[in-house]
């Protein structure tokens, strides 16, 4: 049996420093519902001008806030284009086709140097036949690309395209500031190219719970009512915002969690078996192909898991590992000679 336990299935597992919980000890809380909470209040402001956007909402997640901002934007019966990978099509329960009544079109190559192309021929013209497309969903960093980013002119590129086609554009930037980071630009040079963005404080900003949804100051305004529609409107909830506040302060760490990723990516590389791709990874997420070991990822997780490391299955062959602040050079150590245990096991069979 192990005798510790790395846990590299997500940087949603980061857990709340002791920092964010003095604040949360201490924070000046107010009813969020009547506008009154005085974190939550001074978050969603920082939060605004970070992205460079006129206002911000606090909202519980960023399925939530996604999700609310695809409801924002369209009307029921309308088009939402993104990626057949991206997290809104793949991970959010088609929770905009639920409650909004949207169509899903799903764009091939919609995040790759071809993506201009995939959106523009993707583009129906008007008829009565086809939903109307009104919103052109796009993701920084992409999470089942592995962790890839969006460079500042290919986003922008997509942003005014779809403009001049009549559409909205919102950025799911849950890891937006890896994106930034890993461009070594500053995050407006992003999040300039899109009308609404999302971004996690729950992820490797280690906050306990929380995303931020920006916009301008009319459209962040009727989000508000989507968020309470969708049972979102919390109360005192400055005491997560106080968490909040200090996750914004966590933004320069990232650059650790991507060189861990870098130094792990580089000790899979080379063992027998595994491909990483892409290789190099860019941010903090590694996808490794495990098909050369002769093991499904279910088995491979389940023995991993019994020499002390946590990873998750991204398909049958497919293992994704994510680094973010509780993991330490140590950690990745530990990995690498957990894996190679799992390699070198099958080589000898």
């Amino acid at each position: 049996m192990a005798t510790r336990m790395v846990d590299l299935r997500s940087d949603t597992v980061t857990l709340p420093s002791m920092e964010m919980r003095e604040a949360i000890s201490k924070a000046e809380v107010g009813d969020d519902v009547y506008g009154e909470d005085p974190t939550v209040n001074r978050l969603e402001r920082e939060a605004a001008m970070l992205v460079g956007k006129e206002a911000a909402l606090f909202v519980p997640s960023g399925t939530m806030g996604n999700l609310v901002a695809v409801l924002t934007h369209t009307s029921r019966g309308n088009a939402v284009i993104l990626d057949p990978e991206s997290h809104i099509f793949y991970y959010e329960a088609g929770g905009a086709s639920l409650v909004g009544g949207v169509q899903f079109w799903p764009v091939e190559n919609l995040h790759s140097p071809e993506g201009l192309q995939s959106f523009k021929s993707a583009l129906r013209p008007d008829n009565i036949h086809f939903a109307p497309a009104k919103l052109l969903c796009l993701e920084n960093t992409h999470n089942r690309r592995g962790g890839t980013v969006l460079k500042p002119e290919e986003q922008a590129a997509l942003y005014e395209s779809a403009r001049e086609a009549g559409l909205s554009v919102h950025l799911d930037g849950a890891r937006i500031f890896n994106a930034a980071i890993a461009l070594n630009c500053p995050v407006t040079a992003l999040t300039r190219s899109c009308d609404s963005v999302m971004f996690s404080l729950s992820k490797g900003l280690g906050a306990p719970a929380g995303s931020i949804l920006a916009g301008s100051a009319s459209f962040i305004q009727l989000a508000r009512r989507y968020r309470k529609i969708l049972g979102g409107g919390m109360r005192q909830s400055g005491i997560l915002a106080a968490a909040g506040l200090i996750a914004l302060k966590h933004i320069p760490y990232l650059a650790a969690d991507h060189r861990r990723a870098l130094r792990l990516a580089e000790g899979l590389n080379r063992l027998p078996g595994l491909k990483i791709s892409p290789f190099p990874p860019p941010t903090n997420i590694i996808i490794i192909d495990i098909e050369d070991t002769g093991l499904p990822s279910v088995e491979f997780l389940s023995i991993l898991q019994s020499y002390g490391v946590k990873a998750v299955s991204f398909g049958v062959n497919l293992v994704r590992m994510v680094t973010h602040r509780d993991i330490n050079d140590n950690d990745i150590d530990w990995t690498l000679k957990a894996v190679e245990k799992i390699c070198l096991l099958k080589k000898r069979v």
